[in-house]
């Protein structure tokens, strides 16, 4: 699949979620790095959000240990968002 086509489904599965907060984490996360990631960051994103989103919020926020195959300067970028540009 080409890279365009790639990053607008991996926009709309980071912007649809299933709850609000989760909508503002995810999506407002892929909408601040999505663009600028290589092949390797697009595979994490898209093998991440197969995962449940109350474990991605709970691992981003520190509330859960995240797993080691999530780990790495990604997950670190998560951490330090404090706001996201609501569309």
């Amino acid at each position: 699949m080409d890279r365009e086509y790639r990053l607008k489904r991996l926009r709309f599965r980071a912007w649809h979620r299933g709850t609000r907060e989760a909508d503002l984490m995810i999506g407002g996360f892929f909408d601040a790095h999505g663009e600028r990631w290589n092949e390797a960051e697009l595979a994490w994103f898209e093998a991440l959000i197969e995962e449940q989103d109350v474990d991605i919020m709970a691992w981003a926020l520190g509330t859960q240990t995240c797993p080691e195959r999530w780990e790495g300067d990604a997950m670190q970028a998560m951490r330090r968002m404090d706001f996201v540009t609501v569309p």
